[in-house]
């Protein structure tokens, strides 16, 4: 791909062994149901590099073409175009029977799939992989993950920014070296298999119009219903159910498809119901009325509290850190591993995406500055006791072999890692346990292991989120060692001041990976990394809290697992702000990772670490979501 190179070997590593299609779109938005493709570029290789054919053209989206300052399509350019159902036959056959391959490819991907959704079309796509995705595994030295800083890194000339072919063709210098550093560190691809977990048969409901006011509680015997009110309607109704739900929205209640120990009252004319929702009812003692009386008190709603709306995110003059109180929890079981007491950071001026140090950064350098320790063998309570004091001295605990580990930590058993031979050859100095006893300082400039803005956060600590610019997100992510026996789920749950969802479509999964305002994004970049997207400026003033958890599917458990990584990162391709290594679970089979939760006027993140034994299923239950 990148000229004059060798041809690629990829004997050894049977899932390099593919045919490729890199793709580039340039799109009228970003939201793929709704948004067109302007242009698209599709360029086809072999598995040893070796270019097979090109595609580039202009689309007709028969739309506004949006941010013309950014892609420079106006609207003129693109009416002699044809239009997506025109050429998608021909993009079709370019990508039959090969791997889809882009930069942010869910991005891609997604779009694609709508377009051929809509000329009604097969999609003839099996798997994808993403050039981000594989580059924050290989994890090279380079500021950020943009096609930009990659092709900079790579030495690939760029000179056409926002171009779909000269972006394909810079594209390509970056993945066959992205690949090459992959087969230097034997690492396995993030292959996705597509359908991915967001597609267009998961597209979102319209967004529900979320309720204004805080649950005032249960409705009190001969009491009146008050806004804000949790409101559930079960069986048949004399008065339409749309236009029941309808006039208990207009009247300031929220409308629940569940019942849960906050709804404040059941609607039900069969007073010996058997539905879930009446058995749900009567086990958390909810109050239940007929549809008479209900609407007879419907008339008269009472004032309810309006949600705190957000403050204003000025800049803030730095302060002195401070200790942050742990957060409530919704109630659940007891945890097997609770929650570290939160280390915070210290206030800083919210201009742009700097992202303020943890408290304590400043001062003396710490013996391992900026190393990254990779840590094999040894029990799992050893393991996890040496990644802890790697932290403690300033390091970063690494979960996987990449280009951006310093060290390797070998306990007792560790030399059988099948990793030891390529470390062995990539030269990596191999440290016995006694080395993080009493370590030496780190020389100056040396072992550079990725941007000193990453925090290293332990479990518990707390970093305060500056605001972003407009349509910015906040991607956290999570990745974990690679798994032969069992699969690991990400979810989110956009919680408001009670620890509960104000809908059901607040919980986000893998088989509804949107909120249905869009605000909160499920993302699948490989079988071994899941992300959760948040746009913190467009969640409703009932947001309080977004969670961010994780479960097993299958008999293993998380000591199985092992160490996971989490990071948060102001956009997809951005240097995480910070990243922590959640460790020490047993038998666990649900996670909670991490969260972002208002404090006053700002949002801050927190490295959690809280497991439980019980699998998904109970989690969603205590956060007030009914389980069919």
């Amino acid at each position: 791909m990148t000229t004059g190179s060798a041809a690629l070997d990829v004997s050894r590593l049977p899932d390099h062994a593919h045919d490729w299609a890199l793709v580039d779109v340039e799109t009228s938005g970003l939201i793929a149901r709704r948004d067109r493709i302007l242009s698209i570029a599709v360029l086809t290789f072999g598995a040893d590099g070796a270019p097979a054919g090109e595609f580039t053209t202009l689309v007709n989206p028969g739309c506004d073409p949006g941010p013309v300052h950014i892609h420079g399509l106006t609207a003129e350019r693109l009416r002699g175009a044809p239009t997506f159902d025109q050429v998608a036959g021909r993009i079709g056959a370019l990508l039959q029977d090969r791997v889809l391959v882009a930069h942010n490819a869910q991005f891609d991907y997604d779009f694609l799939a709508h377009e051929f959704a809509r000329a009604r079309l097969h999609l003839p796509v099996a798997r994808r992989l993403c050039t981000l995705a594989l580059n924050r595994r290989v994890e090279p030295p380079t500021a950020d993950y943009s096609l930009a800083s990659l092709a900079a890194h790579y030495g690939v000339t760029q000179t056409r920014a926002h171009d779909a072919l000269d972006d394909t063709r810079v594209l390509a210098g970056i993945f066959r070296a992205s690949l090459s550093e992959a087969l230097r560190l034997d690492l396995p691809l993030p292959l996705v298999p597509c359908p991915p977990r967001q597609d267009p048969r998961f597209a979102p409901n319209p967004p529900k119009t979320p309720c204004a006011y805080r649950n005032p509680g249960r409705l009190k015997p001969g009491g009146p219903l008050v806004q804000g009110m949790k409101i559930a309607v079960t069986g048949e109704t004399d008065v339409a159910r749309a236009e029941l739900v309808a006039r208990s929205v207009a009247s300031g209640l929220n409308v629940m498809t569940s019942v849960s120990r906050h709804t404040s009252v059941l609607v039900s004319n069969d007073a010996n119901a058997l539905s879930a929702k009446a058995r749900r009812a009567i086990a958390e003692g909810v109050t239940v009325l007929d549809e008479h009386t209900f609407l007879t008190l419907l008339a008269d709603v009472r004032p309810g509290t309006p949600h705190e709306k957000q403050g204003s995110r000025a800049p803030v003059a730095a302060q002195p850190p401070a200790t942050v109180p742990a957060a409530p929890r919704p109630a659940a079981p007891q945890p097997v591993s609770a929650p570290a007491a939160d280390v915070t950071a210290s206030d800083a001026p919210a201009a742009g995406v700097t992202v303020p140090r943890q408290a304590g950064s400043m001062a003396t350098p710490k013996p391992f500055g900026r190393r990254r320790v990779l840590v094999l063998g040894g029990s799992h309570e050893e393991a996890a006791a040496s990644r802890a004091r790697v932290v403690e001295l300033g390091g970063a605990a690494a979960i996987n072999l990449s280009a951006s580990v310093t060290d390797i930590v070998l306990l007792p058993g560790g030399e059988g890692d099948r990793r030891m031979a390529r470390i062995t050859s990539l030269g990596l100095p191999v440290r016995e346990p006694a080395w993080l006893g009493a370590p030496a300082p780190e020389p100056v400039g040396a072992h550079p292991c990725g941007d000193a803005s990453t925090e290293v956060l332990p479990r518990g600590g707390v970093l305060d989120l500056p605001a972003l610019p407009t349509a910015g997100r906040w991607h956290v992510g999570a990745s974990w060692a690679r798994q032969t026996d069992c699969e690991i789920d990400v979810v989110a749950f956009v919680l408001d001041e009670d620890e509960q969802v104000s809908c059901d479509e607040d919980f986000v999964f893998y088989g509804a990976p949107e909120s249905p305002d869009g605000t909160v994004r499920l993302l699948c970049d490989g079988p071994t990394e899941q992300t959760i997207t948040v746009d913190l400026g467009s969640l409703p003033p009932a947001a309080h809290r977004i969670v961010i958890a994780a479960a097993i599917d299958g008999a293993a458990t998380f000591g199985d697992v092992g160490a996971l990584q989490i990071t948060v990162t102001p956009g997809s391709d951005a240097q995480a702000a910070a990243q922590a290594a959640l460790d020490g679970t047993t038998s666990e089979r649900t996670l909670l990772l991490a969260e972002i939760y208002r404090r006053g006027p700002r949002w801050r993140f927190r490295a959690v670490g809280q497991g439980y034994d019980h699998g998904l299923e109970a989690l969603v239950r205590g956060y007030g979501i009914e389980v069919a």
